[in-house]
C-alpha cells in the first residue's frame, strides 16, 4: 500500500493517520509493524509488562473494515498505543508493576481506555512504571527495570518510564501515563519526547489506580505537540464516574496549534535556575527563553515564594494518601495473599510485608506516621495550610505571566541503580514538578536540546488551570522553530 522510505513506528499519529486516511498503508500492516518493533526490542527496553498481540491483531482488522466500509474515521483511528499499567483494562492485567496485583485482571475499563477505543485506537499492551507510580526511575517495578532509548545504560525516568521509553524507542506511537509529581513529564524530558499533565479534573481518574487522589492526573506522552493536541482532544471531558472531574466545556485542542508567541509573557522563577541545576540543563533552559524572546515572547526571570517548601510538602501530603489509599490491599478481597500465617493480623502482615516492595512500604509508613493522632496537626494539617498558600502564590504569579517556564529536571537521565541508595536526593529532584501538581496546574515538557552525553533535556511549561491551549499554542511554537523533536534514539540489537 505505498513505499514508505522510513519505518513506520517512526512516525508521528498524526503522519500515520494522514496515511491510512489516503489508503497508502493499512491499519493491520501498521500493527504488525509496531508489534514485530516490540519483539526486537522490548527484550532491551524492558517498556512492556504484557503484550496483547492477539487482541491487537484482531481490533486492527475490525478499525481496518470500518474505514474501508467508509465508516467514521477520527484523527487517531487505527493509531497503535500503549497504557501505563495503572490504568484499568478489562480482561486484561492490571499489575501497577506490583506482586500485590501481578495476577489482577479488572472487570471494567478506565474512562480513558473507553474514550480512547471509541476514537478507534489500537492497545498494544500495558506499560512499566514504577510500583503503585511510587519512584522517578522505573527501577521499583516487580517485573523489571525499563532502560533509556537513549542510554540502555540509564534510567527512562518514572513514574511512567515504560510509556516513555515505549514512545522515544518506537514501540508505541503514543502512550497514557499517570502524573502525580512529575510521572508524565521527568521521563518525558528523560526520553527525548512531549509529555503532558493536564489541569486537574480536566481528565477522568476512574479506572486510574490510586496512589495519590488529590494530586494525580492521566495524560498523554507522545513524539510532539500535534500528537499531544490529538490525544488531548480524545481524553478530555467531564465524567460522572470521577467525582473529581469537572464540568466544563473543553476546545479543540488542534485550534491551539499556531506558530505564534508575539506578547506571550512567561516568567521564570529564579529558583529554579540559581541553585542545584546541572549547568547543561541551565544553559539548554536559557537558550530556549532566547528563542521564545526572538519570536516575539516576553521573558523575565521572577521569584516564587516557597519554592524550597514544596517538595517536603508533595511528599507528606501524597505518602499519607498513599497510606489511605493502600490500606485496601489487605490478602482478603483481592490481590496477593500470602501462603502461610497464623491468624487475620498475620495476613495483614506477611500479604502487605511480602506484596509490596521497598519504596511503597516507605512511603506508607512515612505516610501513616504523618497521619497518626500525635502528628496530624504537626506534619499532615501543616503541609495543607501550606499547598494552600503555594496555590495562592500560583494564582498571583498568573496574574502578569500567561506561562511558567523551567527546566523539567534537575540534571538529564542518571545511569541505573545511581540514586537507588540515597531516595531522599531522588525527592529533591522533583523540585520542578510537584508544583504543578500541588495546585492542580496544567504543565507540558518538551525536548529543547541535549548534554555532552547526548542525552535530551526537557524544557517545562507551566499554565493556568484549564488553559492548555497557551501551554500547547507555546510548545508548538518553540517546537516549529526548533529541530530537537525530530531526532530519534537508535534501538538495535
Amino acid at each position: 500500500m505505498g513505499d514508505i522510505r522510513v519505518e513506520l513506528y517512526e512516525l508521528t499519529a498524526h503522519e500515520l493517520g494522514n496515511l491510512i486516511r489516503r489508503r497508502k498503508i493499512s491499519v493491520i500492516e501498521l500493527t504488525k509493524s509496531l508489534l514485530d518493533r516490540i519483539s526486537n526490542t522490548d527484550c532491551i527496553l524492558g517498556s512492556y509488562i504484557s503484550v496483547c498481540e492477539e487482541e491487537a491483531i484482531e481490533r486492527a482488522k475490525q478499525i481496518q473494515l470500518k474505514i474501508d466500509s467508509g465508516g467514521d474515521c477520527p484523527p487517531l483511528a487505527g493509531i497503535p498505543m500503549a497504557l501505563k499499567d495503572n490504568i484499568c483494562t478489562r480482561g486484561i492485567r492490571t499489575t501497577c508493576a506490583s506482586k500485590m496485583l501481578a495476577d489482577f485482571v479488572p472487570p471494567y475499563n478506565a474512562t480513558v481506555v473507553e474514550k480512547m477505543y471509541s476514537q478507534g485506537t489500537i492497545l498494544l499492551g500495558k506499560l512499566n512504571m514504577d510500583e503503585f507510580g511510587m519512584g522517578s526511575t522505573t527501577e521499583n517495578s516487580f517485573f523489571k527495570k525499563t532502560r533509556n532509548p537513549w542510554d540502555t545504560e540509564r534510567v527512562p525516568g518514572g513514574s511512567s518510564g515504560g510509556p516513555a521509553a515505549a514512545v522515544a524507542g518506537g514501540e508505541a506511537i503514543f502512550a497514557l501515563g499517570s502524573d502525580t509529581g512529575g510521572s508524565i513529564r521527568q521521563p518525558a524530558a528523560f526520553c527525548g519526547i512531549v509529555g503532558m499533565k493536564p489541569t486537574y479534573g480536566a481528565v477522568s481518574r476512574f479506572g486510574l489506580v490510586a496512589f495519590a487522589s488529590s494530586l494525580e492526573q492521566i495524560g498523554p506522552l507522545t513524539k510532539d505537540v500535534t500528537d499531544c493536541a490529538l490525544v488531548l482532544n480524545a481524553i478530555t471531558g467531564y465524567d460522572r464516574m470521577d467525582s473529581t472531574s469537572v464540568d466544563i466545556k473543553h476546545p479543540d485542542y488542534t485550534k491551539a496549534l499556531v506558530n505564534d508567541v508575539k506578547g506571550m509573557k512567561i516568567g521564570i522563577p529564579k529558583e529554579y535556575i540559581d541553585r542545584g541545576i546541572n549547568n547543561e540543563v541551565k544553559k539548554a533552559i536559557l537558550n530556549a527563553a532566547e528563542v521564545f524572546k526572538k519570536l516575539g515572547a516576553e521573558c523575565e526571570e521572577f521569584s516564587l515564594p516557597l519554592t524550597e517548601y514544596m517538595v517536603p510538602v508533595y511528599y507528606l501530603i501524597s505518602s499519607a494518601e498513599a497510606s489511605s489509599n493502600l490500606a485496601r490491599y489487605d490478602g482478603i478481597r483481592y490481590g496477593y495473599r500470602a501462603e502461610k500465617y497464623s491468624g487475620l493480623s498475620d495476613l495483614y502482615i506477611k500479604s502487605r510485608s511480602e506484596g509490596f516492595g521497598a519504596e511503597v512500604k516507605r512511603r506508607i509508613i512515612l505516610g501513616t506516621y504523618a497521619l497518626s493522632a500525635d502528628y496530624y496537626d504537626f506534619f499532615y494539617k501543616k503541609a495543607l495550610q501550606l499547598r494552600t498558600l503555594i496555590y495562592d502564590s500560583f494564582s498571583r504569579t498568573f496574574e502578569k505571566y500567561d506561562l511558567i517556564m523551567g527546566p523539567t529536571s534537575p540534571a538529564t537521565a542518571y545511569k541505573i541503580n545511581e540514586k537507588t541508595d540515597n531516595p531522599l536526593e531522588m525527592y529533591l529532584a522533583d523540585i520542578y514538578t510537584v508544583p504543578a501538581n500541588l495546585a492542580g496546574l496544567p504543565g507540558i515538557a518538551v525536548p529543547c536540546g541535549f548534554d555532552s552525553n547526548g542525552l535530551p533535556i526537557g524544557l517545562q511549561l507551566t499554565g493556568k488551570p484549564f488553559d492548555e491551549s497557551t501551554l500547547l499554542r507555546a510548545a508548538y511554537t518553540f517546537e516549529q522553530n526548533t529541530e530537537y523533536h525530530r531526532i530519534r534514539p537508535k534501538v538495535d540489537r
